[in-house]
């Protein structure tokens, strides 16, 4: 079976988090992705991060189904190779900042003269312009300044950062939503172009209508803990057992089922429950009612009793409960991939299904310059100049 992106070369210089995971997710789909490392200085998330016998795990998600090489690009024979590289490439993508390839003689004024017809992706903190354009930025910086972790946390707490990669994550997913267009656009035009991305950008785009609502009633989103100011009840409730559902009722239907199950269906009549801004009004009254009744019942009598009324519910998981859950199962979300160091590894699988060309997790992360003589020698570059780039640091 043919991937969607059998053919296309992606070329990956970037580091981390969001610019790897673009092109992971290209990879997953047939891009035959080549990841690119200092000699030296590998991607920093090999050593992020829990690791069994020395092995990094957060690379083996990242390096995924890409081919790895080593180039030292401020060395000139090092940027020379890359150019032949990318002579035949699709997709070049990178998160140096800004100015830093131009000064290596590897903008894209200089790429495109070598392949017009590529697409290059280019992730930074701020963008390629304006002010801040310089500046070092990641994901932690994109969530403070794009207005989620002012929105998030409880009322009389701290603006709240998330755990994990959110802004990463989701510019990954524009970028490589981004590297599709550009590629469509080739088609039809023949040329490539440069993708601008700003990691403050993408995840600002998804939350909502905050900046409609300040520019049209002067409204900024307050911080509302785990309820939301456009409907209730909506919160996570804690079971008899100590574990802990979610609850959804951002259809009136849901919310007139949940009131019902849970005993108080005089609050169905109410005026204001006939609408979301309305029941929100009178969030405490609802979630009393809800979470005095979860109360008295342990997470699976309450997720039962929930499905059997046809209401919205949810049991709040950990990763134990996501590897036993028969739904993920189903789904084929999680994915045992072999792997020649660890044997296998468990992974998230592709996000999505394709009906007649799916997505394929095929190997993970692969040893720091283990492709790189496979792929510099398919350019034409002999064992004995390997060797004197060896022994100069160029590889």
């Amino acid at each position: 079976m043919t991937a969607p992106l059998d053919g296309v070369k992606v070329v990956d210089l970037a580091t981390l988090f969001a610019g790897p995971l673009a092109a992971a997710f290209l990879g997953d789909f047939g891009a035959d992705v080549i990841k690119v490392e200092h000699p030296v200085k590998p991607d920093p998330s090999r050593g992020h991060g829990p690791a069994r016998d020395g092995v990094g795990l957060w690379w083996k998600v990242l390096g995924r189904n890409k081919r790895t090489v080593t180039l030292n690009l401020s060395d000139p024979d090092g940027a020379a190779l890359l150019r032949r590289l990318l002579a035949d490439a699709d997709v070049l993508v990178e998160n140096f900042r800004p100015g830093t390839l131009e000064r290596w003689g590897l903008g894209p004024a200089e790429l495109h003269a070598v392949n017009p017809r590529l697409v290059i992706a280019r992730i930074s903190g701020f963008g390629q312009v304006g002010p801040y354009s310089r500046r070092p930025g990641f994901g932690t910086l994109a969530e403070a300044m794009s207005g989620f972790a002012a929105a998030t946390g409880e009322p009389d707490g701290p603006p709240t950062l998330p755990p994990f990669g959110l802004a990463d994550s989701v510019t990954a997913l524009a970028a490589a939503y981004a590297v599709m267009l550009a590629l469509r656009a080739r088609d039809a035009t023949g040329t490539g172009q440069v993708v601008d991305l700003a990691i403050i950008e993408p995840i600002m785009a998804m939350l909502g209508p905050q900046i409609t609502w300040y520019d049209q009633l002067g409204y900024v989103q307050p911080r509302l803990g785990n309820r939301s100011n456009n409907n209730a009840p909506r919160n996570t409730y804690r079971c008899a057992d100590g574990r802990w559902v979610a609850v959804s009722t951002s259809a009136q239907s849901i919310a007139e089922r949940v009131l019902r199950l849970v005993g108080r269906p005089e609050l169905v009549d109410e005026p204001w429950f006939a609408t979301g801004s309305g029941r929100a009004a009178h969030a405490d009254e609802l979630d009393a009612a809800v979470s005095a009744w979860v109360a008295q019942r342990d997470r699976d009598e309450v997720v039962a009793a929930f499905e059997e009324a046809q209401a919205a519910v949810a049991p709040v998981y950990d990763v134990r409960d996501i590897l036993a859950d028969p739904q993920y199962a189903a789904l084929g979300t999680v994915r045992t991939v072999p792997d020649e160091e660890l044997g296998e590894v468990r992974m998230q699988n592709v996000p999505f299904r394709l009906t007649e060309t799916p997505g394929e997790i095929r190997h993970a992360g692969r040893r720091h310059g283990q492709d790189t003589d496979a792929v510099l020698g398919a350019l034409g570059v002999t064992d004995e100049e390997l060797a004197a780039l060896r022994e100069r640091g160029v590889l």
